[in-house]
């Protein structure tokens, strides 16, 4: 997939299947998938690095975790985000992350929020730079949100919602991620922009939708949300595999003859 495709997606209405990952070895798979699009979020310091959110990912750590998805998954389009206040220092400065991590492997970054980011989204497009945006939960905001909770109850918090994703579509985003808002609000904002929309927690009527490849997998042991369904549950059959190991280990079992140099 590439950057045009995006609209005309949009325009045929055809469905866009985003998952995000953090290495070689998962974008590896996902490379051989129907996969869409790849993205490295900086939910990585949660997943990947055992941080409670995602304030502590920094650039260093989100250019580590692109080049390794880029190395593993060469056919796949990739995202990858703007960690905590990478983009709210000067121009300069914002302008040398954004190229640390284009540079890292990504086609695209995604930022979160509009307030105050308008003109450097508008910047990066000009620069050639595409953005996705990201509206509703914007997990580096936790603390001035107040949790991880549903954003866009209501017709005023609805509103400015919508007048936010209008903003991110005329500073020159492709896409917009739309994150733990009601499903009637993403239906809304996906029939009433011209980019496409990207949902999760946020119902069936956005273009396309995103999930944690470890959630999906269930290896995510105790996260449970409404808008996950899990695929498989990972982290038990992987538990059965390492006992089986152990089992044939101390039993002597393994290694047997066929896995025994000459």
């Amino acid at each position: 997939m590439n950057i045009l495709e995006f609209r005309t997606a949009k325009e045929q209405r055809r469905r866009l299947a985003m998952v995000t990952c953090y290495d070689f070895w998962s974008a590896k798979i996902l490379n051989e998938t129907a996969v869409d699009m790849i993205l490295v979020g900086d939910s990585g310091a949660m997943v990947m690095h055992g941080y409670e959110d995602t304030i502590p990912a920094t650039v260093d750590m989100m250019c580590a975790h692109i080049a390794a998805v880029r190395r593993g998954a060469p056919k796949k389009f990739i995202v990858g985000d703007v960690p905590f206040l990478a983009n709210r220092s000067d121009l300069a400065t914002n302008m040398g992350c954004a190229r640390r991590l284009m540079q890292a492997g990504a086609h695209a970054l995604k930022i979160e929020g509009y307030d105050g980011n308008g003109e450097f989204i508008h910047h990066l497009v000009q620069s050639g730079v595409p953005v996705m945006g990201h509206l509703g939960l914007t997990p580096q905001s936790v603390h001035a949100l107040g949790g991880f909770r549903v954003q866009g109850r209501g017709q005023e918090p609805g509103r400015k919602i919508l007048q936010q994703a209008r903003g991110l579509e005329e500073a020159g985003c492709f896409a917009l991620v739309l994150e733990c808002v009601p499903g009637e609000l993403a239906a809304e904002i996906t029939s009433t922009l011209n980019i496409s929309t990207i949902g999760i927690g946020a119902g069936v009527h956005c273009d396309g939708q995103v999930l944690v490849l470890h959630d999906l997998l269930g290896l995510n042991q105790g996260f449970k949300t409404k808008f996950l369904r899990q695929y498989m549950n990972g982290a038990e059959q992987i538990h059965a595999a390492v006992e089986n190991y152990c089992r044939d280990v101390l039993s002597s079992a393994f290694p047997g003859e066929s896995e025994t140099y000459e």
